[in-house]
């Protein structure tokens, strides 16, 4: 691979390295943020040589490339770009900046719920296992060390606000600690329990608005969103009182007006208003899942994949947390589920139907990925980009989705989707199973359905022109005159050196006669030089001009190598004659070398031709033995 050449393509592809607004790079893939995102040519893109896969989220373009490669791609490429490497934070923090304010507003929400996560879900899992435990063995729930575990899998959910606040305080730029404080005031013990009221608990006005308004002493167990804001006006606060109070006082004055002024509000402005506000979120998404007959359900289902997208999928984070505080079950996951196993089962669909070899590689994988819970490869990088796959996967996450709402599954946590989602299913198994396979079900049938491989490029070049569109004849030239009177077949691969034929096991080199690089064969050159065995366009050309690779028009994908070990030669005795990048004719001349002084040197002349992309062929088999000319037939080949 030419990492330069790949860089350049990138580039141009992009719109120019005045498009580019940010560069980073991950273990696997290229993230870049772009100026104008209409000027990105996402089909040229996906089609360069080394790209795996195209997909933008987080407002980012991603650019799949692979371990080990994507790093010597980057440097060429900031380097082609005349940009300064940068941080994937860098990257994400240029990337929010572009975005509209309600998606940085999603983001922020995600920023904060992510973190805690870990958290939710080890509890959450202990809560489950726990549930399933003391239904098989009643007894058990009297032992002490049950007890012990039942305690610890209820704290996440008892003192849910302060993690929360904890979390909020560092995306917001306040000092955790105060934060802290802010979650703590929330559920003080002096306040009443919020669970307690619906057992009948009394509460008392704390406060009152000249009259009209009684705030009740309630503590905000269960609640999100108000603890999110009370936090975010600590911050405000916080920073105001940083820039405009003396140093001097600064320790002591700004944490103390700070939490002043902030817990007052929080206690009887903030807590009752967005408390409420969440209240009436909730019910309305309650409402929407619980529709009869599972069509609530069903729609939201549909709508999930889209939301992923649209990249505002964070928002549910604060729903599912809601429900589990409420409650203690989240009936919102079993749709979550549904939705994400479906896009991997829509991808699986295209990876075991396609016959391209590069879809397949992304296809399968991803989809794999998708059945684990993480499915922005498969939506990314498969089915937001042949469209009908992600079709395909909306109606199966909205079939799954609508069982799970007739099957009333829940779960007893969140963060965990897909196959361990059965963790903290355990109260609803084999509806949870049930969800699983007939939105995997639906969206691979459907899939299988509707995906077709895309038209191949060389396919669309072989359509011929007539009449007057045909175009003009070019100037007879030498390399023209070896196809005159001979008729060619694609299945056939032509020598494109005169010499004698060589089997590829008796290649003096394991690489080749062990057929690592792919099939062919090989031939001992009687005269130096090198020519197209077909119409194609030359992907790589070595530096040293020993060794060239084509894309044939045909779908074949060749390595010519002249000599063995020749590289060493530092390109001496070899001479090009096209560039990377150039389309070619049967028979055009592409290297001539010196073959007296190649074998003078102690290297060995023995040329392999090597079919590299040799799993898309049932057969390859030699079709010559002894001499053989320029453009005789050396391999015939058979697709399955």
């Amino acid at each position: 691979m030419d990492y330069r050449t790949c860089a350049s393509e990138i580039l141009d592809a992009i719109g120019g390295k005045e498009n580019l607004a940010s560069a980073a790079h991950c273990a696997t893939r290229l993230r870049l943020v772009i100026a104008d995102n209409d000027k990105v040519k996402k089909e040229t893109l996906e089609n360069i040589d080394g790209v795996k896969g195209v997909f933008e989220a987080a407002g980012q373009l991603q650019i799949i490339i692979g371990t080990g490669t994507v790093n010597k791609v980057y440097d060429q490429f900031i380097d082609l770009a005349g940009v300064e490497a940068a941080s994937k934070d860098d990257v994400k923090a240029a990337a929010a900046a572009k975005a509209p304010w309600y998606k940085r507003a999603i983001k922020t929400l995600g920023d904060i719920f992510v973190p805690i996560i870990p958290a939710i879900v080890a509890t959450g899992l202990l809560c489950g296992l726990l549930g399933g435990l003391s239904r098989a063995f009643p007894s058990i729930s009297d032992h002490y060390i049950y007890n012990i575990l039942d305690l610890l899998s209820n704290t996440e959910l008892t003192f849910l606000p302060i993690l929360i606040a904890v979390s909020a305080a560092k995306i917001f730029g306040a000092n955790i600690y105060l934060g802290a404080v802010i979650g703590m005031l929330m559920i003080h013990p002096s306040l009443v329990n919020a669970w307690s009221i619906a057992d009948g608990a009394e509460t008392k006005t704390l406060w009152s608005w000249f009259g009209l308004w009684n705030i009740q002493n309630t503590g905000y167990q269960g609640h999100v969103i108000p603890v999110v804001i009370a936090v975010l006006v600590l911050a405000v606060i916080e920073k105001w009182l940083h820039k405009h109070v003396h140093e001097m006082f600064d320790l002591f004055v700004t944490p103390l007006v700070s939490v002043l002024i902030t817990g007052f509000l929080t206690l009887t402005v903030i807590g009752p208003v967005f408390s409420q506000a969440e209240s009436w979120v909730l019910d309305g998404a309650k409402w929407l899942i619980t529709i009869p007959l599972g069509i609530g359900s069903f729609l939201m289902g549909a709508a999930y994949a889209p939301t992923v997208v649209a990249g505002v999928h964070h928002m549910y984070n604060a729903i599912e947390l809601s429900m589990l505080a409420e409650n203690g079950k989240n009936i919102w996951m079993p749709i979550a589920t549904a939705a994400n196993v479906a896009q991997g089962a829509a991808a699986l669909a295209v990876g075991v139907k396609s016959r391209n070899k590069k879809i397949k590689a992304m296809a399968l994988p991803s989809s794999l990925s998708a059945f684990m819970g993480i499915t922005e490869p498969a939506i990314f990088g498969v089915n937001v980009r042949f469209v009908k796959p992600l079709i395909a996967g909306m109606i199966g996450g909205a079939c799954g989705a609508a069982v799970a709402s007739l099957m009333n599954v829940f779960a007893t946590a969140n963060g965990v989707t897909g196959l361990f989602g059965f963790l903290i299913t355990t109260d609803s198994f084999l509806g949870y199973l049930l969800t699983f396979l007939v939105a995997s079900g639906v969206a691979f049938i459907a899939s299988w359905l509707m995906y077709k491989d895309p038209v191949e490029e060389g396919a669309k070049k072989k359509e011929t022109k007539s009449g007057a569109d045909a175009p003009k004849a070019a100037p007879q030239t030498q390399e023209q005159d070896l196809t005159e009177g001979k008729s060619f077949d694609d299945t056939v691969v032509y020598s494109p050196l005169k010499g004698e034929v060589v089997l590829m096991q008796d290649v003096p080199d394991e690489t080749f006669a062990a057929e690592v690089l792919g099939k062919g064969a090989a031939v001992e050159p009687s005269e130096g030089k090198v020519v197209a065995p077909a119409d194609g366009k030359v992907e790589t050309l070595f530096d040293t001009h020993h060794a060239i690779g084509l894309t044939l028009d045909n779908g074949m994908e060749m390595l010519i190598h002249v000599g063995i070990n020749t590289v060493e030669l530092n390109g001496e005795g070899y001479e090009a004659h096209v560039a990377e990048g150039d389309t070619i004719k049967r028979g055009q001349t592409l290297i001539t070398f010196d073959k007296a002084l190649i074998q003078s040197k102690g290297y060995k002349t023995v040329t392999p031709v090597i079919i590299t992309n040799a799993d898309d062929y049932h057969e390859i088999n030699t079709a010559a033995s002894g001499s053989i000319g320029l453009l005789d037939k050396l391999l015939e080949t058979k697709k399955d």
